[in-house]
């Protein structure tokens, strides 16, 4: 089934532990992702629902895998735990999939490892639910995260508030070395290990920086403009992580850990959902300044490797701290100018937008169906189909209006407008309060709601007669306040 070339395993032994998964009474196939299994090269025709649920749920150990769980440290909401590690997780291997791409092949919520900390090692069906459907959804919408290879139910029960179905998702990564993984070493005093580290991180991520004068200088410029990047993404889908922390950072660029993510409804720059963000840390707002603040304690990890001068390593460092800024902004203006149809450059474009956001605050606008509505009045569509959106009307609106036909005449036709800014707008995103009802029927044994919204979500820039009730906003019954870590 699987061709795997684990060098993740050829590293240090202070890297990781073996892993064995725990035994599951009866485990079933949920879903497999068989397009991107396809992707991956993996060997799978004639395999059965029962035989996969073996395979992926740890059951059956394939020919030249090697189960281990990672080492790594983290900030956790700001306070530094020297210890984390792969609690509930175990990487199964890695495979070089159609395209040459290295890719991990991971068992999440699999059983207790060497670093589970009194855990139970366990995963609850909800949150692998939740990671499958959110991470498909990133998948089709075209912003880089892990992937969801299959889910399968364990046929065990899991503690958290009540007795809970326990499930294993099978997570496909470009790899699931984090922030937190240089810190570990780098916490240790350990030099050589975080050389070993960005060595291997430069050789699997970022060969071209092998070639710069200062090769992990050049890595560490590389990860932070791949995060900036990210984020600017995050943001224009409205989009919030839940949990920044520094283990929660893929050195890859990928987004990682969909735990208590939530998508936004209606527009509210500090809006939170985690249930344990009291403060509002990981509002969506601040994620920007909170990917820098990560990226700056990679920075601290790699001081001894940027220059023998600590004087000339601080330098290089906060040098690529400000550069994140600069591409952050840039890569935001040019997500959402694509959102309002504005091409080209002029001086006030940065403010068009941040004017827009703000009326849509104000006016208590869904984030997704304004910037969708928008696109339709591009090309000719009444201007009802977007201000009914609003449940106030914002002062203002009317003249922003304006602007913002004047500033995107072009040579375009309507129609040709439209479609380009359709063609970054999604109708459809992954509602928290359709998630939450996919695993409510779930729970019970009913999976039809979660297979229509993964197959829903496969396509959210088309607008199909037959997912247009999975396009409406919450009612205010049906709001998610809410989201909680699968821990």
């Amino acid at each position: 089934m699987f061709s795997f070339d684990n060098s993740y395993a050829r590293l240090p032994q202070t890297f990781h532990r073996p892993a064995r998964p725990a035994a599951a009474r009866a485990p079933v196939l949920i879903r497999f992702n068989q397009t991107l299994a396809q992707e991956l090269g993996l060997e799978v025709e004639g395999a059965s629902d029962a035989r996969l649920a073996q395979v992926l749920s740890g059951q059956v150990i394939p020919v030249g895998a090697e189960p281990l769980a990672q080492a790594y440290a983290g900030h956790q909401f700001g306070q530094f735990n020297p210890q984390l590690g792969d609690g509930r997780a175990l990487l199964l291997g890695e495979v070089i999939d159609r395209e040459g791409r290295r890719r991990d092949i991971q068992l999440k919520g699999s059983g207790p490892t060497a670093f589970s900390r009194n855990g139970d090692g366990m995963a609850a069906l909800g949150p692998v639910l939740r990671e499958y459907i959110v991470s498909e959804a990133f998948a089709a919408l075209g912003v880089p995260a892990t992937r969801a290879l299959a889910a399968v139910a364990t046929g065990e029960q899991v503690v958290r508030e009540t007795m809970l179905p326990g499930a294993v998702l099978t997570r496909i990564a470009a790899s699931h070395i984090r922030v937190g993984t240089f810190q570990f070493f780098a916490a240790q005093g350990d030099e050589d290990a975080v050389q070993t580290l960005a060595d291997h991180v430069i050789d699997r991520h970022y060969p071209a920086a092998r070639e710069a004068e200062n090769p992990y200088l050049a890595m560490l410029t590389l990860v932070a403009e791949r995060q900036a990047r990210l984020i600017a993404r995050w943001l224009s889908i409205g989009f919030i992580h839940g949990v920044m922390n520094t283990d929660n950072m893929a050195i890859s660029g990928e987004t990682i850990d969909f735990g208590p993510c939530a998508f936004l409804d209606e527009y509210d720059p500090r809006k939170v959902f985690s249930s344990i963000d009291q403060r509002g840390r990981y509002a969506y707002a601040n994620q920007p300044g909170i990917g820098q603040w990560n990226i700056a304690r990679l920075a601290e990890c790699l001081l001894p490797l940027l220059d023998a001068d600590e004087e000339k390593a601080l330098e290089a460092a906060n040098g690529v701290l400000k550069a994140f800024g600069d591409v952050f902004q840039d890569a935001w203006l040019m997500q959402f100018k694509a959102k309002l149809g504005v091409a080209g450059e002029e001086e006030d474009d940065r403010q068009l937008v941040s004017d827009f956001l703000e009326l849509m605050h104000q006016g208590e606008a869904d984030f997704t169906l304004t910037f969708r509505s928008l696109s339709k009045l591009a090309g000719g569509a009444a201007v009802e189909t977007l201000t009914d959106l609003f449940t106030v009307s914002p002062p203002g609106l009317a003249d922003w209006l304006t602007r913002w036909h004047a500033r995107i005449d072009d040579d375009r036709t309507p129609a040709e407008r439209q479609a380009q800014m359709e063609a970054v707008n999604p109708a459809l995103i992954a509602r928290n309060h359709r998630i939450e009802e996919a695993i409510a029927a779930a729970i019970y044994g009913d999976f039809s709601f979660f297979h229509r919204l993964v197959e829903a979500l496969a396509t959210p820039y088309a607008e199909e007669p037959d997912t247009a009730d999975l396009r409406v906003p919450p009612t205010p019954d049906q709001r998610v306040a809410r989201t909680f870590c699968g821990t």
